[in-house]
């Protein structure tokens, strides 16, 4: 399947990109409201890759002190396949095998996959698992105002950030206008 393909190749790019925001061959193409944009070639394909991502403006888990890692929601577009709206979502901690991450945005809720493969850069990952859902989230987060994704780490802590769509249109252009999309 191309969508997965796609994933799991791209993902640890994706990442190391996402926490390196500063670095120098990632172009920052601007900084939306609560979002930013940004953009990278991508080495395997010698393409370029454009991306939005946030950060939750409230995180809540059903355990006290839980320390977690990056936490951030990311919809990329990869111009060398032409594929877009590729939603992903790192929780910050190892994902419970068998449980989906949920996003709701103004009362729709999505189910996104996880444990696609067994590579330690991906276990902290959720994503869309299909071009039809990646579609509707990437629609809807751009005319949303507020999103709400929810998780269970392998220790079984739920939890819950809360994500301002604050800036997601301008942002949404910025990284389509920036890839050719």
């Amino acid at each position: 399947m191309k969508h997965t393909a796609v994933l799991t190749g791209a993902f640890a790019l994706l990442l190391s990109a996402g926490v390196a925001f500063a670095a120098s061959d990632t172009a920052t193409l601007g900084v939306f409201g609560d979002w930013k944009a940004h953009s990278f070639v991508d080495a395997g394909t010698g393409g370029k890759a454009c991306f939005m991502t946030s950060e939750p403006k409230k995180t809540e888990a059903n355990v006290k002190g839980v320390n977690r890692g990056k936490i951030a929601v990311f919809v990329t577009h990869w111009a060398a396949d032409k594929t877009k709206n590729v939603i992903s979502v790192s929780m910050g901690y190892p994902l419970k095998e068998g449980t989906p991450v949920s996003v709701t945005i103004d009362g729709k809720t999505y189910a996104l996959a996880t444990n696609l493969s067994n590579k330690a850069e991906e276990v902290e990952m959720a994503w869309a698992p299909d071009q039809a859902t990646d579609d509707a989230i990437a629609e809807a987060i751009q005319k949303g105002s507020r999103m709400v994704i929810k998780g269970t780490s392998r220790r079984g802590t739920l939890t819950t950030d809360t994500y301002s769509l604050k800036g997601t249109g301008d942002a949404y252009q910025a990284i389509s206008g920036d890839c050719g999309f």
